[in-house]
């Protein structure tokens, strides 16, 4: 059976775009991944170059709200927030049998300095969802990343 998950971020312009594109191209059997956030903002170009440098293009995403999800009464079996914990708070109870998770990551978008060095931060951010994403993957899914 596959599960629904939503990503959520403040702005759902990185960490939660980055984390639907790796789980919907990791765990394709198992999940169906979206995600959203509590202020969207836009898609940041940081974060879809580091995704396209790994063969995932996201750039024609756009940004969706989490209460218009609510709202419209989507059902998830897992919602994971993947913005620090007090962001995390804000974010609707979603109906349902529906699982919270909690993992922390940087907001590439608070990335400062050149843009070599704003898309290194949007690498590392990138490669730590990629390891949370193959580790959730790996635990749920026997044979899913063989």
């Amino acid at each position: 059976m596959t599960e629904k998950i939503l990503f959520i971020c403040v702005h759902n312009s990185a960490r939660s775009q980055m984390a639907e594109a790796l789980m919907n191209a990791t765990c394709p059997d198992h999940f169906i991944a979206e995600s959203a956030g509590l202020e969207p903002g836009e898609l940041n170009p940081y974060a879809v170059e580091a995704m396209r440098e790994i063969g995932i293009d996201i750039s024609q995403k756009s940004t969706k709200a989490v209460f218009d999800l609510f709202k419209s009464g989507k059902l998830y079996s897992h919602v994971i927030a993947v913005c620090d914990t007090a962001a995390a708070e804000r974010c609707p109870v979603f109906p349902g049998l529906v699982k919270r998770h909690q993992w922390s990551f940087p907001d590439p978008s608070a990335a400062t300095g050149t843009p070599e060095e704003r898309l290194a931060a949007a690498r590392e951010v990138r490669d730590m969802i990629k390891a949370a994403v193959e580790g959730w993957c790996s635990e749920r899914c026997s044979g899913a990343l063989a």
